[in-house]
């Protein structure tokens, strides 16, 4: 080495290891909340691990899933505000995995920056922290990434893994879905991980709204209004799972009801949904009035006020709304499944609130 020459050090070339490490350190505390008895070691070893207990279970299914935030981060970044994508995070793989009647073991994370700022790192993390301990999971290991270059500096992404159990018995896949069963939705609390794209354009674009300007028909800020978090379904379900028979449950993702529902529904059925049964949030009303969005874009990129689906025989019904209504949701029959093609048919013309 050339001793007239200056030695460089990885931080010459944008990478912290010192800040990654400060913001480990700060968040192991919140982290080690979410622990259950089943995690065996701290983060930061280099693999996490999960022993099994089977005692309730004769025909074990791990059952996983993987996702990101997308572009609601957008909104963070703009808004910077870091303590909910770690919610959204975890509540969207959470619903993914229940759809098929699993309960959620544990989760992983992968955050990567452009410039590592240890209080963001620790506010993110902070916040899947709290998703998973509303779902009863734990959050035992993950990937924080410093790569300059790759992400601009004030920018990150997240995204993360989730592993469920279900008994072999108990998984539901939509086989056990007939003619006639009764289609009941749950109330999302807004547009959840899916469609920001579109909801950035229109905002920010096409109506040129600041981030801190008041959204028509919505009455808070659009950044506020934009980041209300995704909601986790697990808790009320896990109630339903025990009190009645459910032959299939729908997260509405990207694709909304149009593209999500067919996917749990056995060949030769079909499913046929009042859009009138309902009334959608009221940020969609704006969203579809701005940006001129004709229904079935609305329908197909949005989840118009449903985060979740779950089907139920007709004797089944008024048990699995009374277990609903019992946990303070607001349910609503929106459909049936009918003899068909196995798509989305709708009836009835969309509704909309006048208040969240």
């Amino acid at each position: 080495m050339d001793p007239k020459k200056p030695g460089l050090s990885y931080r010459d070339a944008g990478v912290n290891i010192d800040a990654a490490d400060e913001a480990l350190r700060s968040v192991k505390g919140i982290v080690k909340k979410t622990f259950t008895p089943n995690v065996l070691r701290d983060i930061g070893t280099f693999g996490a691990m999960y022993q099994l207990d089977l005692a309730n279970y004769k025909e074990p299914v791990l059952v996983s899933s993987v996702d990101g935030v997308g572009t609601k981060l957008k909104v963070a970044f703009a808004m910077n505000k870091h303590d909910t994508v770690g919610v959204d995070l975890v509540s969207h793989c959470v619903n993914d995995i229940l759809v098929q009647g699993a309960r959620p073991l544990f989760f992983l994370d992968y955050l990567a920056f452009g410039r590592l700022v240890p209080e963001i790192a620790v506010d993110v993390i902070t916040g899947l922290s709290n998703g998973c301990r509303y779902a009863g999971c734990a959050l035992i290991g993950g990937e924080t990434a410093e790569m300059p270059g790759l992400y601009n500096e004030a920018e990150y992404d997240l995204a993360g893994t989730i592993v469920g159990i279900v008994d072999r018995s108990r998984i539901i896949d939509g086989s056990a879905i007939r003619e006639g069963d009764s289609i009941i939705a749950l109330r999302s609390s807004g547009l959840h991980t899916n469609g920001y794209s579109l909801a950035r354009k229109i905002c920010f674009e096409v109506e040129a709204l600041g981030i801190t300007d008041m959204m028509p028909y919505v009455g808070r800020p659009v950044g506020e209004a934009l980041l209300e978090p995704h909601r986790s379904y697990s808790k009320v379900m896990q109630l339903v799972l025990k009190t009645a028979g459910v032959s299939g449950m729908v997260h509405i993702t990207g694709g909304g009801i149009t593209d999500n529902l067919p996917r749990v529904l056995p060949e030769g059925t079909a499913a046929e949904i009042d859009l009138s049964a309902w009334e959608a949030l009221p940020i969609f009303r704006f969203l579809q009035e701005a940006g001129g969005v004709a229904d079935a874009e609305m329908l197909r990129t949005f989840n118009m006020g449903v985060g979740f689906l779950l089907i139920v025989s007709r004797d089944e019904e008024e048990k699995a709304l009374k277990t609903l209504c019992q946990a303070c949701e607001d349910p609503k029959v929106v459909g049936r499944i009918i003899a068909g093609d196995g798509k989305v048919h709708y009836t009835g013309t969309i509704r909309y609130a006048t208040s969240n």
